[in-house]
């Protein structure tokens, strides 16, 4: 997964600090930046914001029947406590 607009605007702003000397190469260090950005990020271990939304709602859903199975052991306990 790549954050394309995060990346074109990380090199957008790499561009405007480029110092008065290196404007004739600033083309290639912009594709050269990104292509670096690229990498790197597609090598971390990263997911989409749909499959985070997916895992959320899975968690959500585990943690309400973790509730509701408490709440039935702890009745189950009290009933047989004398």
């Amino acid at each position: 997964m790549t954050d394309q607009p995060f990346i074109d605007r990380l090199v957008a702003e790499l561009g405007r600090h480029l110092p008065a000397g290196l404007e004739q190469v600033r083309g290639e260090l912009e594709r050269s930046a990104r292509a670096v950005l690229q990498e790197g990020i597609s090598r971390l271990d990263l997911i989409s914001r749909e499959e985070f939304d997916i895992q959320q709602q899975v968690l959500g859903r585990t943690r309400e029947k973790l509730e509701a199975l408490e709440k039935e052991v702890a009745e189950l306990e009290r009933r047989l406590t004398p």
